[in-house]
């Protein structure tokens, strides 16, 4: 199985992949003029200024969503191998492809807001219905949905749970094992797997309200927890930052483990953390109720800052600091062994060990805890993005116990995922996050041609920005886009409504509001 998943991944995250990230990326932030910078200010203003209704949430809420899908095991365990396998230089490219990301995560994001529907009194959208409506290919629509399911359905569960299993092993395991019928097993793996799946069921029974509340609460407090945990670690170390930045920066173009290993393991890790260009973002987005597309653009946007160049930096520079890391070579050779050579990159001991160096006897409970809550928020926003694509199936196909069968099958594959080994729960993800990426950005290239939607937006949204109006308005007709048939509606309500308003107070019509 390890083998075959290692195949894929050869063929799937092949260098053309690694820089058709990074290219994205610029190509957006130049034809953007660098947004990510420019609106940064009002990013920050639109994060609290939404305000949920009954077929959306709150902007703040689908930030919580989405960051719930960026910030998870990625930023702990993920952080830990791409150093492990790349280097100290890979957290380089993490920032890289973080700020550009944050232009890509605009322009997915502006688009699922553009094109998203109403489905059973909810916002439904994401690259699956911006791919059809604005490329005018369902095929290829389709073959995003139905990637997008089996990815977030059943493969990228299992590297969640994967690494709250293990952590939890290494904090609280007796080291007592089951025998079943398929294998031998963690006592405390089994026992973790059990409780995730019973308490996920319960979550996801509820619906995306019940998912939004929970995340709103959820996400900003152990985000915050976990910076100050790591900002108290540096300030112990304080003297150390700029000997660690220079380390950083210089590994990023010397051949540690080879500038192509820095540069592939941190774009490889820095997408799977903070999955611009990806395609989960977008699906959260497009259930935000918001006045305008570009303004969940920003927001969406702002949480690639929130997820690398915070968290994600954060336990880099713990786990440097305190020297908790190997760096792999060729075979089964260490270019730098500072710790046991047993010890897998591809989990969350290095970033526990790094906590323990400085704290004793805090480092384990307290990364198991974390990766408890980030692993968990990150696999509900993947449900969510599952059954948004089976929702977008189901327009289609009119199956019965659609929605019921994914619950069932995403609960089975985090069960699995925490009793398996990490490097299988790891590869099966990248299979997943590399799929995904591939269908995305061909497809946001191809839309950018043809029509330009998200780019439009943004002109609109700025114009009415230095117009200083109070309320804004998006009329997608007038610029030219099509298919927005929500915003089109939308449109026509709120000119009904001023029309007969002003038939009320005795004011003239104006035929052209």
């Amino acid at each position: 199985m390890q083998s075959v998943v290692d195949f894929l991944n050869s063929i799937i995250w092949s260098p053309v992949l690694i820089y058709t990230c990074l290219g994205a990326g610029l190509f957006y932030s130049i034809v953007t003029r660098f947004v990510q910078v420019r609106q940064f200010k009002e990013m920050t203003r639109l994060l609290f200024s939404g305000k949920s209704s009954e077929k959306g949430i709150s902007s703040f809420q689908a930030l919580a969503v989405s960051l719930s899908g960026r910030v998870g095991t990625g930023n702990i365990a993920g952080v830990a191998a791409a150093i492990g396998f790349g280097g100290p230089g890979a957290v380089f490219w993490m920032w890289v492809v973080a700020f550009l990301g944050a232009a890509t995560a605009y322009t997915e994001s502006t688009l699922a807001q553009i094109y998203k529907e109403e489905d059973k009194g909810e916002f439904r959208g994401g690259p699956a219905y911006y791919i059809e409506k604005a490329m005018g290919q369902k095929w290829y629509a389709w073959i995003f949905a139905i990637a997008t399911i089996f990815a977030c359905g059943v493969l990228l569960p299992g590297v969640q749970s994967n690494s709250i299993g293990n952590a939890v092993e290494a904090a609280f395991g007796s080291g007592e094992t089951i025998e079943t019928a398929i294998g031998t097993y963690s006592l405390a793996k089994i026992i973790t797997g059990t409780l995730i799946s019973i308490l996920l069921g319960f979550i996801i029974f509820g619906g995306v309200k019940r998912i939004a509340s929970f995340t709103q609460v959820v996400v900003p407090f152990m985000a915050l927890a976990y910076i100050i945990i790591a900002f108290v670690i540096i300030a112990l170390n304080i003297t150390e930052i700029p000997g660690i930045v220079a380390m950083i920066i210089g590994d990023a173009f010397t051949p540690m483990a080879g500038v192509g290993a820095a540069i592939g393991w941190g774009v490889k890790r820095g997408v799977y953390s903070n999955e611009a260009g990806q395609g989960t973002g977008p699906h959260a987005a497009a259930a935000a109720n918001v006045q305008h597309p570009a303004q969940q653009g920003l927001v969406q946007s702002f949480s690639i800052y929130i997820d690398t160049l915070l968290v994600c930096s954060a336990t880099a520079f713990m786990i440097l600091i305190t020297g908790a890391y190997n760096v792999h070579g060729a075979g089964e050779a260490f270019i730098i062994q500072n710790v046991a050579a047993d010890i897998a990159a591809n989990g969350p001991v290095f970033t526990q060990m790094a906590i323990e160096s400085t704290m004793p006897g805090w480092g384990r409970p307290f990364i198991a805890i974390a990766l408890f809550f980030f692993a968990f928020t990150t696999i509900l926003a993947y449900y969510y993005i599952a059954e948004t694509n089976v929702a977008y199936l189901r327009r289609t196909i009119k199956l019965p116990g659609m929605m019921f069968v994914l619950k069932v099958i995403l609960m089975a594959a985090v069960f699995y995922g925490t009793v398996k080994t990490a490097n299988l729960a790891w590869a099966m993800g990248d299979v997943g996050v590399g799929l995904m990426a591939w269908l995305n950005i061909v497809g946001l290239v191809i839309i950018f041609f043809l029509s330009k939607p998200a780019l439009k937006a943004l002109h609109d949204y700025e114009r009415q920005q230095k117009e200083g109006v109070e309320e804004y308005t998006f009329d997608p007709v007038k610029l030219g886009i099509k298919n927005a048939d929500y915003w089109e509606r939308r449109l026509a309500r709120r000119t009904q409504d001023s029309e007969a308003s002003d038939e009320v107070s005795g004011k003239p019509v104006n035929p052209t509001a």
